[in-house]
C-alpha cells in the first residue's frame, strides 16, 4: 500500500474495509478509502496531483477516486458533519502508524450508509467488541443517529451470537 504520509498532510483518517482490520477479522477489499472534512478537499486534491497521482473521477457518495503510484485505487470521502472533525482528531493508529477512524465513528458512518457490508461490518466489529467500548458506540449513536439505537442492539446481539458468545 502507498505511503499516505509521504504525499498527504492534510488531516485524514482511514475508514471502510481497510479500518475494519483493526476490529475485526479481516476481509477482502481492494481498495483503500479515507475520510476529510469537505472544506479540506481542495488541498488535498493539491496535495495528490502534486504528488503525480491521476485522478479517476467522482464518486456517487461525494468525494473522488485516486489511481497511487502502486495502482492502488484511493477514496477520498468527504463528509461536513459535525462528528468528522472529532473523528479526526482522535483516531486510532495501524500496525504502520497510519490514522484509522475510531470504531464508534466507523460504527456511526457505516450506519449512515445502511449498504449490507456495512451492517454485517457493525455486527462482526461489535460481536467482539468489550462492554466499555460498546457503551463509546451507544452514547455516540445516541447523539448522531438516535433513530438507529434499536438496530444498533440488534447489530450487537447478532455480532456476539456470530463470535459464540450467547450473552
Amino acid at each position: 500500500m502507498s505511503d499516505l504520509r509521504s504525499i498527504i498532510q492534510t488531516p485524514f483518517v482511514i475508514v471502510g474495509g481497510i479500518a475494519t482490520r483493526l476490529y475485526m477479522p479481516e476481509r477482502m477489499t481492494d481498495d483503500l478509502d479515507i475520510l476529510i472534512l469537505a472544506d479540506n478537499s481542495g488541498r488535498l486534491y493539491g496535495e495528490l496531483e502534486q504528488a503525480g497521482r491521476e485522478w479517476v473521477g467522482e464518486l456517487m457518495i461525494g468525494g473522488s477516486s485516486w489511481r497511487l503510484s502502486d495502482g492502488t485505487i484511493l477514496n477520498v470521502r468527504e463528509f461536513e458533519q459535525a462528528w468528522v472533525a472529532e473523528a479526526i482528531a482522535n483516531p486510532n493508529f495501524s500496525p504502520d502508524g497510519l490514522p484509522v477512524i475510531g470504531l464508534p465513528y466507523l460504527v456511526l458512518m457505516k450506519l449512515q450508509a445502511s449498504r449490507v457490508q456495512d451492517l454485517a461490518d457493525v455486527s462482526r466489529m461489535l460481536g467482539g467488541a468489550d462492554e466499555e467500548m460498546l457503551n463509546s458506540v451507544r452514547s455516540l449513536v445516541g447523539v448522531y443517529l438516535s433513530d438507529a439505537s434499536e438496530d444498533l442492539e440488534s447489530l450487537i446481539t447478532l455480532g456476539r451470537l456470530e463470535m459464540g458468545d450467547e450473552s
